[in-house]
């Protein structure tokens, strides 16, 4: 159901992620499918001597769900939030030097119902693993209506909206 141009978009937006993610186009999971997905993955750590003497190290993870319609409306903005959800939760492995996972949904849509980009806004989702001694996992959205060129998120998901702004909103001469 995507358009050309809702391709083209996203073909430019994943370019942009390139940089940083590992990027996977036409991508299953259990319940549906993403157009594209991407992974991000950050370990840092300090040691003593050798890596055998690990004195502190952390780690950051972010999945990254791209879905592309024509119209959203709040059912199917529901479904993908919870299929994106499900998906990226599977990823997460809490352990001691997990520090957070961030789980992304980016929607690029021609038009969206005026229910849904409400629901969208006021959308949050956090989980804390062992009160937060393994880390915790984040849920982010981040809308396109490229009819309007309005760019919507949810209040986590502010990072993910300025990256479709500086990919997609028109330059200030």
């Amino acid at each position: 159901m995507e358009n050309a141009q809702l391709q083209e978009k996203l073909e430019k937006l994943l370019k942009a992620y390139a940089y940083y993610f590992d990027v996977e186009r036409d991508v299953e999971v259990e319940g549906g499918s993403f157009s594209a997905t991407a992974d991000y993955h950050f370990r840092e750590e300090n040691y003593v001597a050798t890596r055998a003497h690990t004195v502190y190290a952390s780690e950051q993870h972010e999945y990254v769900y791209f879905y592309l319609t024509e119209h959203l409306d709040l059912e199917t903005l529901k479904k993908e939030i919870d299929l994106s959800r499900e998906a990226g939760a599977k990823k997460v492995n809490p352990h001691g030097e997990h520090m957070f996972s961030y789980v992304t949904l980016v929607i690029l849509a021609d038009t969206i119902d005026e229910d849904a980009k409400k629901a969208l806004k006021r959308y949050r989702y956090r989980k804390n693993f062992w009160l937060t001694l393994r880390g915790w996992m984040e849920y982010h959205i981040a809308a396109m209506e490229t009819s309007s060129m309005t760019f919507l998120s949810n209040p986590a998901g502010k990072e993910a909206r300025k990256n479709l702004e500086r990919n997609f909103q028109p330059k200030a001469n």
